[in-house]
């Protein structure tokens, strides 16, 4: 009997300690805010791909306002984002892990926060292969906070893309993506089993279109102009808001109230499957962090809490809403998780964000199934913009790399 009490003793102590460090993971997850990771000459693209030896700059802020120690620790994956076969030594020179040393209090902001920045490659490590990257932020335990995806390219082939209204039966709500590969300095000899062709809808990797085959393969050309498979929904122009004057109220801001931090009201919307096609300029569903009051964004601009409300007489059947875009990488948690209230026949949300300029549309997901379309509505006519990558393994060859890079926007003439 003692032995059972004592057994019993030590796995409750195993069990309060596992649930402990569990709870402070996701409080100190949901700390984290603002992550971007883009190319450090081109803040405005929201992609972060760029060419071998170019530079990515990840940033993020810590709203518990206090000197963490952060690691970053990068890794090589294949072309399915699965780890690749190499050791770090033979992709990286220097340290595949290291701890995050530019770090800035904010100044004069109602929400502080610590933000910290490091940049991609660095004086402590240096990427000396193409391919896929998975970067992976640690705590001072080294527990996973947040983890981006970005790709490093050669150029070795010239990649054209282009976006055309699809003719299946669905031509209304539907795009297709077509392109070509030229690769003059790459001779293939089996090109179905040495060319990985994926696309990607706005920068958005739950969108990919993985393992596409060539329709042509010609003398240093690959032609894929696949009616179908490379198929995408159009989905809705984003919808967007503007707190650079966190204060005042602006074209879709209804009300701004302070209280220990500003919240921002937004004008409610309603679903838009059912209704026509209008044409409104987006950044395809990422942000931009911008203040007015400020020169240094970066640590200068606030965080108010943003109230979101989609308007609808009864809650959709068996699924679930959530607000949807690139502030949080495009996923689904219980941060972004709209909840029905019956008073005010509404879908409602509340997240705390930065000051800058959003995109953002509702995402519904019923038994498991992810749609953009179903609240918000699908359009060929939507401006898209579209991103096909190029992945090489020669017969014989060891890990992924990526040849060519190429970009495609949806134009109505087509």
């Amino acid at each position: 009997m003692a032995y059972i009490l004592i057994f019993l003793f030590i796995m409750k102590r195993i069990l309060f300690f596992v649930v402990s460090v569990f709870c402070a993971y996701q409080s100190h997850a949901q700390q984290v805010k603002s992550i971007q990771l883009r190319p450090l000459n081109n803040p405005k693209n929201f992609h972060p791909i760029v060419r071998l030896g170019e530079i990515l700059e990840l940033s993020f802020d810590d709203l518990e306002a206090d000197s963490k120690e952060y690691y970053y620790q990068i890794t090589h994956m294949t072309y399915q984002w699965k780890p690749s076969a190499m050791s770090s030594n033979q992709y990286i020179e220097g340290f595949d892990q290291n701890n995050i040393q530019q770090m800035t209090n904010s100044f004069n902001t109602l929400q502080g926060y610590t933000h910290y920045s490091v940049r991609f490659p660095n004086a402590n490590t240096q990427i000396t292969k193409s391919g896929n990257y998975l970067i992976t932020i640690l705590d001072d335990d080294y527990n996973e906070v947040f983890q981006r995806r970005c790709v490093f390219y050669e150029d070795l082939s010239t990649v054209g893309v282009a976006v055309y209204r699809s003719r299946n039966q669905l031509n209304d709500q539907d795009q297709t993506v077509q392109f070509k590969v030229n690769h003059p300095k790459i001779i293939l000899n089996n090109p179905n089993q040495e060319i990985k062709a994926t696309l990607i809808q706005n920068g958005n990797w739950n969108t990919a279109i993985n393992d596409i085959p060539p329709v042509f393969i010609q003398p240093n050309q690959l032609i894929y102009n696949h009616t179908q498979l490379t198929n995408f929904k159009g989905n809705n122009e984003f919808l967007n808001f503007d707190t650079k004057y966190i204060r005042s109220t602006s074209l879709n801001i209804a009300n701004v109230v302070r209280d220990d931090l500003y919240n921002t009201y937004l004008f409610s919307n309603e679903p838009r499957a059912k209704l026509p096609y209008r044409y409104n300029p987006d950044i395809n569903g990422h942000y931009i962090i911008h203040t007015l009051d400020t020169k240094e964004p970066s640590t200068e601009a606030d965080y108010s809490v943003v109230h979101f409300s989609l308007a609808i007489p009864e809650p959709y059947s068996k699924a679930s809403v959530y607000v949807y875009g690139g502030f949080n990488n495009f996923d689904l948690n219980e941060e972004n998780l709209m909840t029905y209230n019956e008073e005010a026949k509404a879908y409602e949300a509340k997240l705390v964000l930065k000051q800058g300029f959003y995109n953002y549309g509702y995402a519904l997901v019923r038994d498991g199934n992810l749609s953009l379309h179903s609240v918000d509505g699908s359009f060929f006519q939507t401006e898209n913009e579209y991103t096909a990558i190029i992945y090489y393994r020669p017969i014989g060859g060891f890990y992924d790399r990526v040849i060519g890079v190429g970009y495609g926007f949806f134009n109505q003439n087509n």
